[in-house]
């Protein structure tokens, strides 16, 4: 079965990041310039959290404040309390993941290190895909 290492081979591991002390206005900046819904917040080479579109409109813009005027820690999903998952995570625990803790990105970290981001369409496409292997495969081995 797939897992979370051929993602990455897939997609990259590009990652984009932020500081926690950086307003929330120019993080949301970085987001939209990349075309992104999240941004991973790192202190030095250290996850501290991650800051996406819900985290801004839920904590930002329905409360009435102005992200010129609020920084990335505050409104950030901390880490501890971040779900992270391993190059070796199955898709289907990806899918059970997402699920259960209602999120649509997941930080990747091996050996305490973060290598990756995979997002909930990262997800789906890989196991559409495989889905569709086992399909061609078995396919093929019915008309030999």
């Amino acid at each position: 079965m797939k897992n979370v290492k051929h993602i990455l081979e897939e997609k990259g591991n590009m990652i984009f990041t932020v500081k926690p002390n950086l307003t929330v206005y120019e993080a949301i900046r970085v987001m939209g310039e990349r075309n992104i819904g999240s941004v991973l917040v790192m202190e030095g080479d250290q996850l501290v959290g991650i800051l996406t579109e819900r985290d801004y409109a839920r904590k930002v813009v329905l409360k009435g404040k102005f992200s010129a005027d609020m920084f990335v820690y505050e409104i950030m999903t901390p880490h501890p309390g971040l779900t992270t998952v391993e190059p070796a995570t199955s898709i289907e625990e990806c899918m059970e993941i997402i699920t259960a803790k209602k999120v649509r990105h997941l930080p990747v970290m091996e050996n305490g290190k973060l290598i990756g981001l995979i997002s909930i369409g990262d997800v789906v496409f890989m196991y559409i895909n495989h889905q569709q292997d086992i399909i061609e495969d078995m396919t093929s081995y019915l008309y030999r």
